[in-house]
């Protein structure tokens, strides 16, 4: 089984009254509280002397205490206002820290309760392992906030936990896991872990992986799982295997612990939430709120695409490679590096030197070999040279994947390869530096422009004087949105002066 627990001395939780005073005296300060609370699962979970059901209890006290702390802290790190980078870290350091520390508390005492099967009542067990399952998929949540690295021990606590779950026959039982929260099961707290790992979260940004974590639990009801493969059940695990849920592509090996599984119903509703902010531009109300409509709408869209029974398609065909690519990063490293004056003085720290892995039509795959960097998130604006070349191109980086504290892996779309920087005109507000940048696949017919964020005023024109002609800029859709910058896609027209 899982044989997380260990040993240690007398407890002063083991006290009720000196528990409750010690949960009362939290300090207010939530990052502080939830580190306390780490600690207090921890020591909980491993001292030996608690009764079963004692230490289930407690350890469910210390949880519950923590809930309304973490919800804040998740809050705050996914706000608008994107917080200092000394704060972010230490937000997501202690939310992850303390999911881990839950997971492992809970999971001490499964394992307890696998040794002595009567040791727990029927109802505590099933709360416990839901908890432990809602902790793990949690750590897995927070983990692709930073887009890794991937612990692979989540996933194997993960589907050893379920099949724990339906070897004791309360998988389907109904309950709810916290006080303040809605009704949940066991397979429930699975599937929902399963297919947000099967939505691609390392192509989202903090704020959208929050969204589709909202959406994968409202549609949740809907998902289904099986023991074998079937219409609609794309998706498949091993509760057997330390491994993260994959896309069938070939029928899996039968197994004992093969479960396949896939969006059921939930397709449905989630097309019916498209429709409903295409149209109204609200998001439902169980969703929350959101002050971006398009921004939702293309997590929405995203989803869809996943859960689609055919999977999505590439675009262009991948070549492998071994090659080196000079980048630079953000609007304003981008700007410097393409700057028509022909200037060499820019800020050489701004310029690295990554891996290409392969290369398509539409982009690249690349390794960055020294990762820290907290800029290397989906998004970001990047100037790329070919090893070799002279020419710079300009993409976006879509995909990231951490797969050490030192390396990531990551996608990028080409978004033009003959990328210029500009004076754009709006009437009545001025001259904006921007980048134009036609199509990076020939026939498309797109015209895009970067504008550093905020100063582009939605819906309308811009114009640029090229030589002796006026060129005019009408916008096609709403503008994606990043940190630094916004890239809007336009339809060119050229007048005379």
């Amino acid at each position: 089984m899982i044989k997380l627990f260990g040993g240690g001395a007398d407890h002063p939780m083991r006290n009720p009254k000196e528990a409750k005073r010690i949960l009362d005296a939290l300090p207010p300060d939530d990052v502080k509280a939830l580190e306390e609370l780490s600690h207090w699962l921890e020591s909980v979970s491993t001292v030996e002397g608690f009764k079963p059901q004692e230490r289930a209890a407690l350890l469910i006290s210390v949880d519950d205490a923590a809930q309304p702390r973490q919800r804040k802290l998740s809050r705050d790190y996914t706000a608008t206002a994107r917080p200092s980078k000394y704060q972010e870290n230490r937000l997501w350091t202690q939310l992850h820290e303390y999911w881990k520390q839950a997971a492992l508390a809970f999971g001490r005492m499964l394992d307890a309760a696998a040794q002595a099967p009567k040791s727990l009542d029927p109802k505590t067990l099933a709360l416990v392992a839901t908890r432990a399952m809602r902790a793990a998929a949690q750590q897995v949540k927070w983990q692709h906030m930073r887009y890794g690295p991937f612990d692979p021990a989540v996933w194997g606590m993960l589907n050893k936990v379920y099949a724990f779950c339906e070897a004791r026959g309360f998988a389907e039982a109904s309950l709810v896991p916290y006080p303040s929260g809605s009704e949940s099961s066991p397979r429930l707290e699975f599937v929902k872990a399963l297919m947000f790992n099967a939505s691609s979260p390392d192509s989202l940004l903090a704020t959208e992986v929050d969204l589709a974590e909202r959406v994968i639990a409202e549609l949740a009801p809907g998902f289904a799982i099986g023991n074998a493969p079937a219409a609609g059940l794309i998706y498949w695990t091993d509760l057997a295997r330390a491994m993260a849920p994959l896309r069938i592509v070939k029928p899996p090996e039968a197994s004992a612990g093969l479960r396949c599984f896939g969006p059921g119903t939930a397709l449905a509703s989630l097309q019916g939430f498209v429709q409903k902010v295409e149209t109204t531009r609200d998001l439902p109300a169980s969703l929350g709120t959101t002050k971006d409509p398009e921004a939702a709408l293309d997590v929405l869209r995203h989803l869809a695409m996943l859960w689609s029974p055919e999977p999505p398609e590439r675009k262009h065909a991948r070549h492998s490679v071994k090659s080196r690519l000079t980048i630079a990063h953000g609007f304003t490293g981008v700007i410097e590096v393409l700057d028509a004056s022909g200037s060499l003085d820019f800020d050489q720290k701004a310029v690295e030197s990554w891996v290409v892995e392969n290369v398509s039509a539409g982009g690249f795959g690349a390794i960055v070999p020294q990762a820290k960097s907290d800029w290397l998130r989906v998004g970001a604006l990047l100037a790329m040279q070919p090893d070799g070349g002279n020419n710079w191109l300009v993409g976006a980086i879509r995909r990231v994947n951490r797969t050490s504290a030192q390396e990531a892996r990551v996608g990028i779309e080409t978004l033009s390869r003959s990328p210029k920087v500009m004076k754009f005109r709006v009437r009545g507000l001025g001259e904006e530096t921007g980048v134009l940048l036609p199509a990076a696949v020939l026939g498309s017919g797109e015209v895009a422009i970067a504008l550093r964020s905020g100063v582009y005023p939605p819906g309308q024109n811009l114009e640029a004087s090229i030589g002796d002609k006026e060129h005019v800029y009408m916008p096609q859709g709403s503008a994606e949105r990043s940190e630094d910058y916004e890239l809007v896609r336009f339809r060119e027209m050229v007048r005379e002066s």
